[in-house]
Protein backbone atom coordinates (compact mmCIF):
# COMPACT_ATOMS: atom_id res chain seq x y z
CA UNK A 1 0.00 0.00 0.00
CA UNK A 2 1.42 3.31 -0.91
CA UNK A 3 1.34 5.80 1.83
CA UNK A 4 -0.28 9.41 1.72
CA UNK A 5 1.57 13.02 1.73
CA UNK A 6 0.64 16.04 -0.05
CA UNK A 7 1.94 19.31 -1.52
CA UNK A 8 0.65 22.50 -0.23
CA UNK A 9 2.41 25.22 1.68
CA UNK A 10 1.75 25.29 5.42
CA UNK A 11 -0.37 28.82 5.59
CA UNK A 12 -2.87 27.46 2.84
CA UNK A 13 -3.13 24.12 4.50
CA UNK A 14 -3.48 25.50 8.18
CA UNK A 15 -6.02 27.92 7.17
CA UNK A 16 -8.23 25.70 5.01
CA UNK A 17 -7.78 23.05 8.07
CA UNK A 18 -9.35 25.80 9.76
CA UNK A 19 -12.11 26.23 7.50
CA UNK A 20 -12.82 22.12 7.03
CA UNK A 21 -12.62 21.92 10.68
CA UNK A 22 -15.61 24.84 10.69
CA UNK A 23 -17.91 23.57 8.58
CA UNK A 24 -17.97 19.84 9.01
CA UNK A 25 -18.64 21.02 12.66
CA UNK A 26 -21.74 22.30 10.68
CA UNK A 27 -22.30 19.18 7.93
CA UNK A 28 -21.57 15.33 7.69
CA UNK A 29 -21.06 16.13 3.90
CA UNK A 30 -17.90 17.76 3.76
CA UNK A 31 -18.72 19.83 0.71
CA UNK A 32 -16.18 22.83 1.44
CA UNK A 33 -13.69 22.87 -1.89
CA UNK A 34 -10.40 21.80 -1.03
CA UNK A 35 -7.22 23.72 -2.20
CA UNK A 36 -6.87 22.45 -5.47
CA UNK A 37 -3.26 24.24 -5.70
CA UNK A 38 0.04 22.34 -4.91
CA UNK A 39 2.91 24.62 -2.78
CA UNK A 40 4.94 26.10 -6.06
CA UNK A 41 8.58 26.14 -4.45
CA UNK A 42 11.11 27.87 -5.38
CA UNK A 43 13.12 26.18 -8.06
CA UNK A 44 16.83 25.49 -6.69
CA UNK A 45 19.44 26.89 -8.90
CA UNK A 46 20.99 23.64 -8.99
CA UNK A 47 21.88 20.57 -7.50
CA UNK A 48 24.90 18.28 -6.10
CA UNK A 49 27.05 16.86 -8.36
CA UNK A 50 28.07 13.70 -8.01
CA UNK A 51 31.68 12.46 -8.17
CA UNK A 52 32.88 8.69 -9.32
CA UNK A 53 33.10 8.15 -5.58
CA UNK A 54 30.04 9.82 -3.81
CA UNK A 55 26.95 8.23 -1.95
CA UNK A 56 24.15 9.07 -3.49
CA UNK A 57 21.79 10.43 -0.99
CA UNK A 58 17.97 8.57 -1.71
CA UNK A 59 14.64 9.59 0.22
CA UNK A 60 11.27 8.32 -0.05
CA UNK A 61 8.20 10.29 0.39
CA UNK A 62 5.49 7.29 1.52
CA UNK A 63 6.08 4.83 4.06
CA UNK A 64 3.19 2.17 3.38
CA UNK A 65 3.91 -1.29 1.75
CA UNK A 66 4.84 0.18 -1.69
CA UNK A 67 7.39 3.08 -0.35
CA UNK A 68 9.19 0.18 2.01
CA UNK A 69 9.38 -2.63 -0.24
CA UNK A 70 11.13 0.22 -2.56
CA UNK A 71 13.12 1.46 0.01
CA UNK A 72 14.69 -2.61 0.48
CA UNK A 73 15.17 -2.69 -2.42
CA UNK A 74 17.43 0.54 -2.31
CA UNK A 75 19.03 -1.53 0.43
CA UNK A 76 19.96 -4.30 -0.90
CA UNK A 77 21.52 -2.59 -3.54
CA UNK A 78 23.65 -0.88 -1.34
CA UNK A 79 24.32 -3.75 0.47
CA UNK A 80 25.43 -5.15 -3.15
CA UNK A 81 28.06 -2.02 -3.89
CA UNK A 82 26.03 0.73 -4.99
CA UNK A 83 27.10 3.49 -3.78
CA UNK A 84 23.57 4.37 -2.17
CA UNK A 85 22.54 5.50 1.42
CA UNK A 86 19.26 5.88 2.64
CA UNK A 87 18.94 9.07 3.49
CA UNK A 88 15.50 10.73 4.85
CA UNK A 89 11.86 9.03 4.99
CA UNK A 90 8.50 11.10 5.19
CA UNK A 91 4.87 10.18 5.80
CA UNK A 92 1.97 11.80 7.10
CA UNK A 93 1.16 9.09 9.26
CA UNK A 94 3.48 9.23 12.01
CA UNK A 95 3.32 5.56 13.15
CA UNK A 96 4.47 4.41 9.79
CA UNK A 97 7.14 7.31 9.64
CA UNK A 98 8.56 5.82 13.00
CA UNK A 99 8.46 2.34 12.21
CA UNK A 100 9.92 2.85 8.16
CA UNK A 101 12.46 4.95 10.06
CA UNK A 102 13.45 2.65 12.85
CA UNK A 103 13.50 -0.43 10.14
CA UNK A 104 15.79 1.70 7.87
CA UNK A 105 18.16 2.98 10.45
CA UNK A 106 17.37 7.01 9.22
CA UNK A 107 17.57 9.47 11.35
CA UNK A 108 15.99 12.20 9.23
CA UNK A 109 11.73 11.55 9.53
CA UNK A 110 9.74 14.40 7.94
CA UNK A 111 6.23 14.50 8.51
CA UNK A 112 6.30 17.36 5.52
CA UNK A 113 7.60 16.57 2.22
CA UNK A 114 8.68 20.09 1.51
CA UNK A 115 10.52 19.97 4.94
CA UNK A 116 12.56 16.62 3.64
CA UNK A 117 12.73 18.73 -0.46
CA UNK A 118 14.73 20.92 1.48
CA UNK A 119 17.57 18.45 3.21
CA UNK A 120 20.69 18.89 1.62
CA UNK A 121 21.51 15.58 2.21
CA UNK A 122 18.75 14.25 -0.42
CA UNK A 123 19.58 14.01 -4.01
CA UNK A 124 17.07 11.72 -5.15
CA UNK A 125 13.65 10.76 -4.10
CA UNK A 126 10.71 8.15 -4.37
CA UNK A 127 7.38 8.80 -4.12
CA UNK A 128 4.98 6.04 -3.21
CA UNK A 129 1.79 8.00 -2.26
CA UNK A 130 -1.84 7.88 -3.10
CA UNK A 131 -2.29 8.42 -7.11
CA UNK A 132 -3.65 11.83 -6.77
CA UNK A 133 -0.68 13.17 -4.66
CA UNK A 134 2.11 12.05 -7.15
CA UNK A 135 1.74 15.17 -9.41
CA UNK A 136 2.55 17.81 -7.09
CA UNK A 137 5.08 15.90 -5.18
CA UNK A 138 7.31 15.67 -8.86
CA UNK A 139 6.94 19.02 -9.39
CA UNK A 140 7.62 20.12 -6.49
CA UNK A 141 10.84 17.27 -6.23
CA UNK A 142 12.30 18.52 -9.78
CA UNK A 143 11.94 22.02 -8.53
CA UNK A 144 13.91 21.50 -5.62
CA UNK A 145 16.78 19.71 -7.89
CA UNK A 146 15.94 15.87 -7.10
CA UNK A 147 15.94 13.63 -8.86
CA UNK A 148 12.38 11.01 -8.80
CA UNK A 149 11.55 8.33 -8.77
CA UNK A 150 7.54 8.01 -8.82
CA UNK A 151 5.14 5.05 -8.33
CA UNK A 152 2.84 4.40 -11.23
CA UNK A 153 0.36 6.02 -12.26
CA UNK A 154 2.07 9.40 -12.17
CA UNK A 155 -0.95 11.25 -11.51
CA UNK A 156 -5.03 10.75 -10.31
CA UNK A 157 -7.36 9.93 -13.53
CA UNK A 158 -9.15 13.20 -13.10
CA UNK A 159 -5.75 15.34 -13.34
CA UNK A 160 -5.46 15.83 -16.70
CA UNK A 161 -4.45 18.90 -16.63
CA UNK A 162 -1.93 18.50 -13.84
CA UNK A 163 -0.03 15.40 -16.06
CA UNK A 164 0.88 18.07 -18.49
CA UNK A 165 2.23 20.53 -16.35
CA UNK A 166 3.90 17.80 -14.09
CA UNK A 167 5.47 16.74 -17.62
CA UNK A 168 6.61 20.25 -19.03
CA UNK A 169 7.96 21.02 -15.23
CA UNK A 170 10.10 17.21 -15.56
CA UNK A 171 11.23 18.59 -19.11
CA UNK A 172 12.98 21.85 -18.19
CA UNK A 173 14.32 20.78 -14.64
CA UNK A 174 16.83 18.59 -16.81
CA UNK A 175 16.22 15.81 -13.58
CA UNK A 176 15.92 12.08 -14.08
CA UNK A 177 12.44 10.99 -14.03
CA UNK A 178 11.35 7.36 -13.30
CA UNK A 179 7.96 5.80 -13.47
CA UNK A 180 7.91 2.80 -11.05
CA UNK A 181 6.61 0.92 -14.01
CA UNK A 182 9.44 -2.24 -12.93
CA UNK A 183 8.41 -4.43 -15.73
CA UNK A 184 9.97 -1.96 -18.40
CA UNK A 185 13.28 -2.92 -17.15
CA UNK A 186 12.33 -6.72 -19.04
CA UNK A 187 15.23 -6.98 -21.42
CA UNK A 188 12.54 -8.79 -23.36
CA UNK A 189 10.55 -5.75 -24.41
CA UNK A 190 13.99 -3.61 -25.09
CA UNK A 191 15.15 -6.22 -28.05
CA UNK A 192 11.67 -6.32 -29.35
CA UNK A 193 11.41 -2.56 -30.10
CA UNK A 194 14.84 -3.16 -31.80
CA UNK A 195 13.32 -5.88 -34.33
CA UNK A 196 10.13 -3.74 -34.66
CA UNK A 197 12.34 -0.54 -35.93
CA UNK A 198 14.53 -3.08 -38.25
CA UNK A 199 10.98 -4.01 -39.63
CA UNK A 200 10.90 -7.74 -39.00
CA UNK A 201 6.99 -7.63 -39.03
CA UNK A 202 6.41 -4.85 -41.44
CA UNK A 203 4.03 -1.83 -40.37
CA UNK A 204 2.54 -2.50 -36.78
CA UNK A 205 -0.86 -2.47 -37.21
CA UNK A 206 -2.42 -4.07 -33.70
CA UNK A 207 -0.99 -4.67 -30.55
CA UNK A 208 -2.94 -6.74 -27.88
CA UNK A 209 -2.57 -6.69 -23.92
CA UNK A 210 -3.75 -7.98 -20.25
CA UNK A 211 -3.69 -7.73 -17.06
CA UNK A 212 -5.57 -10.33 -14.97
CA UNK A 213 -5.52 -11.01 -11.28
CA UNK A 214 -7.86 -11.37 -7.94
CA UNK A 215 -7.64 -9.24 -5.27
CA UNK A 216 -10.54 -6.62 -4.00
CA UNK A 217 -8.34 -3.79 -2.72
CA UNK A 218 -10.61 -3.85 0.75
CA UNK A 219 -10.22 -5.98 3.69
CA UNK A 220 -7.42 -8.39 2.49
CA UNK A 221 -5.87 -6.11 -0.18
CA UNK A 222 -5.48 -3.12 2.15
CA UNK A 223 -5.75 -3.89 5.64
CA UNK A 224 -7.01 -0.44 7.92
CA UNK A 225 -3.98 0.28 10.32
CA UNK A 226 -5.86 1.29 12.71
CA UNK A 227 -9.40 1.57 13.21
CA UNK A 228 -9.44 4.17 16.20
CA UNK A 229 -7.03 6.44 13.72
CA UNK A 230 -8.30 10.11 14.42
CA UNK A 231 -6.52 13.57 12.37
CA UNK A 232 -4.34 15.34 14.58
CA UNK A 233 -0.76 15.65 15.17
CA UNK A 234 0.11 11.77 13.99
CA UNK A 235 -2.46 11.69 11.02
CA UNK A 236 -2.91 14.91 8.50
CA UNK A 237 -6.03 14.44 7.00
CA UNK A 238 -5.71 17.61 5.40
CA UNK A 239 -2.51 16.81 3.65
CA UNK A 240 -4.33 13.20 2.50
CA UNK A 241 -6.93 15.05 0.57
CA UNK A 242 -4.93 17.11 -1.58
CA UNK A 243 -6.97 18.22 -4.58
CA UNK A 244 -9.57 15.64 -3.63
CA UNK A 245 -12.67 16.69 -3.15
CA UNK A 246 -13.14 17.64 0.68
CA UNK A 247 -14.89 15.03 3.06
CA UNK A 248 -14.93 13.74 6.86
CA UNK A 249 -12.29 11.64 8.03
CA UNK A 250 -13.05 8.18 7.07
CA UNK A 251 -10.50 5.66 8.26
CA UNK A 252 -11.42 3.25 5.49
CA UNK A 253 -10.22 6.45 2.53
CA UNK A 254 -7.46 6.59 3.98
CA UNK A 255 -6.22 3.27 5.16
CA UNK A 256 -7.60 2.10 1.72
CA UNK A 257 -7.75 4.80 -0.30
CA UNK A 258 -7.62 2.60 -3.85
CA UNK A 259 -10.96 1.66 -2.82
CA UNK A 260 -12.21 5.06 -3.47
CA UNK A 261 -12.57 6.57 -6.81
CA UNK A 262 -11.15 9.98 -5.69
CA UNK A 263 -8.17 8.61 -5.08
CA UNK A 264 -7.71 5.99 -7.59
CA UNK A 265 -8.62 4.77 -10.65
CA UNK A 266 -9.05 0.72 -10.07
CA UNK A 267 -7.05 -1.08 -12.73
CA UNK A 268 -7.24 0.77 -15.45
CA UNK A 269 -4.61 3.30 -13.70
CA UNK A 270 -3.60 1.47 -11.06
CA UNK A 271 -2.24 -1.73 -12.87
CA UNK A 272 -2.55 -1.13 -16.60
CA UNK A 273 0.49 0.64 -16.94
CA UNK A 274 2.41 -2.25 -16.09
CA UNK A 275 1.21 -3.74 -19.62
CA UNK A 276 0.30 -0.70 -21.55
CA UNK A 277 3.57 0.63 -21.24
CA UNK A 278 5.94 -1.52 -22.56
CA UNK A 279 3.21 -1.86 -25.78
CA UNK A 280 3.30 1.58 -26.40
CA UNK A 281 6.88 1.60 -26.10
CA UNK A 282 7.75 -1.36 -28.80
CA UNK A 283 5.55 -0.33 -31.04
CA UNK A 284 6.32 3.40 -30.65
CA UNK A 285 2.84 4.56 -30.79
CA UNK A 286 2.69 8.24 -28.76
CA UNK A 287 -0.41 9.20 -27.93
CA UNK A 288 -4.04 7.79 -29.09
CA UNK A 289 -6.40 9.89 -30.98
CA UNK A 290 -9.36 7.75 -29.73
CA UNK A 291 -9.86 5.50 -26.91
CA UNK A 292 -13.23 3.63 -26.02
CA UNK A 293 -14.06 1.60 -23.00
CA UNK A 294 -16.02 -0.55 -20.73
CA UNK A 295 -15.87 -2.48 -17.40
CA UNK A 296 -17.43 -2.42 -13.86
CA UNK A 297 -17.99 -4.12 -10.82
CA UNK A 298 -18.41 -7.37 -11.83
CA UNK A 299 -17.34 -8.95 -8.50
CA UNK A 300 -16.09 -6.71 -5.55
CA UNK A 301 -19.35 -4.26 -5.01
CA UNK A 302 -17.84 -2.64 -1.60
CA UNK A 303 -15.74 -0.60 -4.04
CA UNK A 304 -16.22 2.46 -5.97
CA UNK A 305 -13.77 1.93 -8.57
CA UNK A 306 -14.22 -0.62 -11.29
CA UNK A 307 -12.45 -4.57 -11.08
CA UNK A 308 -13.09 -4.71 -14.51
CA UNK A 309 -12.13 -2.47 -17.69
CA UNK A 310 -11.34 -3.20 -21.08
CA UNK A 311 -10.33 -0.47 -23.73
CA UNK A 312 -9.39 -0.09 -27.44
CA UNK A 313 -7.31 2.75 -28.47
CA UNK A 314 -6.47 3.90 -32.17
CA UNK A 315 -3.23 5.78 -32.67
CA UNK A 316 -1.79 7.87 -35.28
CA UNK A 317 -0.59 5.71 -38.27
CA UNK A 318 -3.66 3.59 -38.26
CA UNK A 319 -2.63 1.02 -35.18
CA UNK A 320 -5.49 -0.08 -32.48
CA UNK A 321 -4.26 -1.40 -29.01
CA UNK A 322 -6.50 -3.57 -26.80
CA UNK A 323 -6.28 -3.87 -23.51
CA UNK A 324 -8.70 -6.10 -21.37
CA UNK A 325 -8.28 -7.21 -17.99
CA UNK A 326 -10.13 -7.92 -14.82
CA UNK A 327 -9.47 -8.56 -10.67
CA UNK A 328 -11.64 -10.89 -10.57
CA UNK A 329 -10.25 -13.81 -12.10
CA UNK A 330 -5.99 -14.31 -12.38
CA UNK A 331 -5.88 -16.73 -15.70
CA UNK A 332 -3.92 -14.67 -18.04
CA UNK A 333 -5.64 -17.29 -21.11
CA UNK A 334 -2.17 -16.74 -23.36
CA UNK A 335 1.43 -17.28 -22.14
CA UNK A 336 2.63 -15.00 -19.36
CA UNK A 337 5.58 -12.88 -18.88
CA UNK A 338 5.58 -10.51 -15.99
CA UNK A 339 3.28 -9.43 -14.87
CA UNK A 340 0.31 -10.75 -16.92
CA UNK A 341 -0.68 -11.86 -20.14
CA UNK A 342 2.31 -11.68 -23.02
CA UNK A 343 1.07 -8.88 -25.70
CA UNK A 344 1.27 -9.87 -28.90
CA UNK A 345 2.11 -7.36 -31.81
CA UNK A 346 1.04 -7.77 -35.09
CA UNK A 347 2.43 -6.28 -38.38
CA UNK A 348 1.48 -6.64 -42.26
CA UNK A 349 4.44 -9.26 -42.19
CA UNK A 350 3.74 -10.97 -39.47
CA UNK A 351 4.19 -11.45 -35.39
CA UNK A 352 5.67 -11.48 -31.96
CA UNK A 353 4.89 -13.32 -28.84
CA UNK A 354 6.46 -14.18 -26.13
CA UNK A 355 7.24 -17.52 -24.58
CA UNK A 356 9.35 -18.28 -21.63
CA UNK A 357 13.02 -16.61 -22.36
CA UNK A 358 12.08 -16.45 -26.11
CA UNK A 359 10.75 -13.55 -28.66
CA UNK A 360 8.69 -15.57 -31.18
CA UNK A 361 8.60 -14.29 -34.71
CA UNK A 362 5.89 -15.82 -36.96
CA UNK A 363 5.28 -14.77 -40.61
CA UNK A 364 2.12 -13.86 -42.47
CA UNK A 365 0.93 -16.64 -45.09
CA UNK A 366 2.73 -14.28 -48.18
CA UNK A 367 5.99 -13.81 -46.56
CA UNK A 368 9.02 -16.10 -47.63
CA UNK A 369 11.78 -14.00 -46.94
CA UNK A 370 11.29 -13.98 -42.60
CA UNK A 371 11.68 -17.37 -41.55
CA UNK A 372 9.34 -18.26 -37.95
CA UNK A 373 12.05 -18.23 -35.34
CA UNK A 374 12.81 -18.00 -31.58
CA UNK A 375 14.97 -14.84 -30.63
CA UNK A 376 16.44 -14.85 -27.09
CA UNK A 377 15.41 -12.24 -25.22
CA UNK A 378 18.49 -11.51 -23.53
CA UNK A 379 17.66 -12.00 -19.86
CA UNK A 380 14.93 -12.12 -17.55
CA UNK A 381 13.57 -9.79 -15.24
CA UNK A 382 14.88 -8.90 -12.24
CA UNK A 383 12.55 -6.36 -9.95
CA UNK A 384 15.57 -4.61 -9.02
CA UNK A 385 17.16 -3.58 -12.10
CA UNK A 386 14.59 -0.72 -12.35
CA UNK A 387 15.78 0.87 -9.38
CA UNK A 388 19.60 0.11 -9.96
CA UNK A 389 18.47 2.11 -13.43
CA UNK A 390 17.32 4.82 -12.07
CA UNK A 391 20.07 5.13 -9.23
CA UNK A 392 22.66 4.72 -12.45
CA UNK A 393 20.67 7.74 -14.26
CA UNK A 394 20.91 10.05 -11.44
CA UNK A 395 25.20 9.52 -11.90
CA UNK A 396 25.42 9.20 -15.53
CA UNK A 397 22.18 12.07 -16.56
CA UNK A 398 21.21 9.57 -19.27
CA UNK A 399 17.42 8.84 -19.97
CA UNK A 400 16.12 6.28 -17.43
CA UNK A 401 13.97 3.00 -18.39
CA UNK A 402 11.30 4.84 -18.17
CA UNK A 403 11.24 8.78 -18.96
CA UNK A 404 8.48 11.20 -18.36
CA UNK A 405 7.70 11.78 -22.28
CA UNK A 406 7.10 7.77 -21.93
CA UNK A 407 5.33 7.94 -18.94
CA UNK A 408 2.78 11.40 -20.53
CA UNK A 409 2.19 9.18 -23.45
CA UNK A 410 0.91 6.02 -21.56
CA UNK A 411 -1.07 7.99 -18.83
CA UNK A 412 -2.74 10.05 -21.45
CA UNK A 413 -4.14 7.25 -22.76
CA UNK A 414 -5.29 5.65 -19.27
CA UNK A 415 -6.68 9.17 -18.26
CA UNK A 416 -8.61 9.15 -22.01
CA UNK A 417 -9.98 5.65 -20.88
CA UNK A 418 -11.51 6.51 -17.97
CA UNK A 419 -12.90 9.93 -19.28
CA UNK A 420 -14.82 7.48 -21.89
CA UNK A 421 -15.82 5.03 -19.76
CA UNK A 422 -17.40 7.88 -17.10
CA UNK A 423 -19.30 9.46 -19.77
CA UNK A 424 -20.06 6.59 -21.72
CA UNK A 425 -18.86 7.40 -25.36
CA UNK A 426 -15.26 8.14 -26.94
CA UNK A 427 -12.39 10.29 -26.25
CA UNK A 428 -10.56 12.23 -28.48
CA UNK A 429 -6.90 13.60 -28.00
CA UNK A 430 -6.67 17.13 -29.67
CA UNK A 431 -3.39 17.58 -30.61
CA UNK A 432 -3.36 21.21 -31.02
CA UNK A 433 -4.91 21.63 -27.53
CA UNK A 434 -3.12 18.75 -25.60
CA UNK A 435 -6.73 18.35 -24.08
CA UNK A 436 -9.40 15.54 -23.78
CA UNK A 437 -12.35 16.38 -25.43
CA UNK A 438 -15.20 13.36 -24.53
Amino acid sequence: MKTPTTCGDHVRRVSAARTRRRFLSQTAAGAVAAAGAWQVLPRKASARVLGANDRLGFAMIGCGGEGNYLLGLVQSLRDAGTAVEIVAVCDIYRPRLTRTASRFGVKAAYSRHQDLLQDPAVDAVGIATPDHIHGGQVIDAVRAGKDVYCEKPVTHWRQIDLTRRMTEEVRKSGRVFQLGTQYMSDPAWHKARELIVEGLIGRVVHVECGFFRVGDWGERGMPIDDPDARPGPDLDWEAFLGDAPPRPFDASRFFRWRMYEDYSGGPVTDLYPHAVTQAVYMAGLGIPELVTATGGKLRYQEREVPDTFHLLADYPGQVTLSMVGTQANDHPGAPARAPSRAPVIRGWDGTITFEGSDIVFTPGPDVKDRPARRIPAGGDFDHAAHMADFLACCRTRKTPSCPIDLTFQVQTALQMAVQAWRAGRAARFDPASGKIVV
